[in-house]
């Protein structure tokens, strides 16, 4: 079988590798001149680093180098994906600089007509047909931009407007006044580098959110809370078991004041009250859609006046104050404003995706239809990687592709499509009531990571052991504890097949045996 994986982030590289090792002939498309995805030098701002720790955020068989400090930077990330290039022999597979124009679904047997050319050139278009495809792409692969009044007037004098991840160059805020618009991690990220260099530097917050120190009270490292299995039983599942059902039920007193106390202790330790930045709302219900790491320096500038954070207030125009590039906001300042980066964003685009194929495989608010974040229902020879964002990405879209390795080797017995189409729906259901929407049309799963992966996992017969999993509710996730599971789905798979052979019928009972 040939599959084209488009897309060369964690998802797609993981996929290319766990789907050649299952026995498939793969090929990576990649847009940019590098691997990484939201990791590549195109897409790179200054001050880009993880929000996890090193030791929870990589690939299950390659650990980030012990070299590497705590937190790495974007472009040690990016190299970090070049090495997991090389240990496992994916550069012959890799097209880079080439764009997917379009992936024309045949018919629903005889799988994709790919349609590719150089990223720089419109020209020449390749064409060529595969039996399978995944989309890997990443659910943060095109920056969302305000279109803001007065937009062409401000550029004629001068003023620019871009998207963080367009930012390179700290050279280019240097001597300027820069707003930042937004109050996610890129835009705290960005914040710093240029309030460095800039003449004024100011942040623009629609909403504030919560952010995590590194170290709560200066001595309980952070992933000890949010990156264990007990800080995601924190969050009230669709499905509880085990300890959860205490957690939520008759221990919901002490769960409440955990959670609470980790919000306060923010606000003591980050001087938010101080500094006239605590959030609206609970660090619960913040928490329930996004949160974030603190990045490391912010509020120190806010304090010192590098920083100056304009809370609750939008862009509503671009204009020309005297001779220079300003904007103004909602309760009516006027700032001048040179440059303006926005951290506003995505938009969740499979552009070369045909809109009829979108229909069948998204609901009518244009949230995806996926089975276990993977499987569009109702659209042949498609797999989704990556579409489950999470505090552990590159594991949880590594998962996924062990799962999608499985499905196309005939290990998986799925539920009826109505069953799997009212369970996705029901997810979606709640996922936008405990969200309030902001769930990245579907694609977005924090603060539930290992849920997800205990799903996939246990759908293949293949989760780990419960010592294991114990662990995990105390000690942060180790990848490297998964790094057996693509092998023995490998095994498990090629004995379902030699016992179909041996037979000529599904009797798992001899499988087992």
């Amino acid at each position: 079988m040939r599959i084209a994986v488009v897309g060369a982030g964690f998802a797609g590289l993981s996929a290319a590798k766990v789907l050649r090792q299952s026995g498939f002939d793969v090929t990576v498309f990649e847009k940019a001149p590098d691997v990484g995805g939201v990791w590549s030098s195109t897409r790179r701002y200054p001050g880009l680093h993880t929000q996890n720790d090193k030791g929870t955020y990589h690939l299950s068989d390659l650990p980030m180098p012990a070299d590497y400090p705590q937190w790495p930077s974007g472009e040690q990330v990016q190299r970090y994906l070049e090495s997991y290039v090389e240990k496992f022999a994916l550069a012959s597979v890799l097209r880079l600089a080439t764009e997917v124009v379009s992936a024309e679904l045949v018919n629903d047997e005889t799988g994709w007509l790919i349609s590719s050319r150089p990223a720089d050139a419109p020209d020449p278009v390749t064409m060529e047909r595969y039996d399978h495809l995944v989309v890997a792409n990443g659910i943060f692969s095109e920056p969302l931009v305000p279109t803001f009044d007065g937009h062409a007037t401000f550029a004629a004098a001068g003023g620019r407007v871009l998207a963080a991840g367009e930012f390179h160059d700290i050279e280019a805020a240097r001597g300027r006044n820069v707003l930042v618009v937004g109050y996610g991690k890129s835009s705290c990220d960005v914040a710093v580098p240029v309030s460095e260099v800039a003449a004024q530097t100011h942040v623009v917050a629609r909403e504030l959110l919560w952010k995590m120190p590194r170290k709560l009270g200066g001595a309980l490292n952070y992933k000890y809370l949010l990156l264990t299995r007990m800080g995601e039983a924190l969050f009230r599942y669709l499905n509880l078991r085990g300890f959860e059902r205490f957690l939520h039920g008759p221990g919901n007193g002490l769960r409440r004041n955990l959670v609470d106390s980790v919000g306060a202790v923010a606000t003591r330790q980050l001087k938010l009250r101080e500094l006239g930045l605590v959030p609206n709302g609970s660090f619960e219900d913040i928490a329930r859609s996004t949160v974030s790491l603190v990045t490391e320096g912010f509020f120190e500038r806010v304090g010192d006046g590098r920083i100056t954070v304009h809370r609750d207030q939008v862009i509503t125009e671009l204009l020309i104050d005297g001779d220079r590039p300003a904007a103004r906001l909602a309760d009516g300042t006027v700032l001048a404003a040179d440059l303006v980066i926005c951290g506003t964003g995505f938009r969740q685009q499979v552009p070369f995706l045909a809109d009829a194929v979108l229909a069948r495989l998204q609901d009518e608010a244009g949230n995806f239809l996926l089975y276990r974040q993977i499987l569009p229902i109702g659209v042949p020879q498609l797999t989704f990687a990556g579409y489950n964002s999470s505090f552990f990405s590159p594991l949880s879209a590594e998962m996924a592709a062990v799962w999608t390795a499985a499905y196309l080797r005939g290990g998986i017995t799925l539920p009826t499509e109505e069953r799997m189409r009212a369970e996705v729906r029901a997810r979606l259901a709640w996922m936008t009531a405990r969200t309030n929407g902001r769930h990245a049309r579907g694609t977005n799963i924090i603060p539930f990571s290992m849920h997800n992966i205990d799903e996939v996992l246990d759908e293949l017969g293949l989760n780990l052991g419960p010592l294991t999993r114990a662990r995990q509710w105390l000690f942060p996730v180790d990848p490297r504890s998964y790094r057996e599971v693509t092998a023995r789905m490998i095994r498990r798979t090629t004995e379902r097949l030699s016992a179909i052979d041996a037979t000529g019928d599904m009797n798992m009972d001899k499988v087992r045996r």
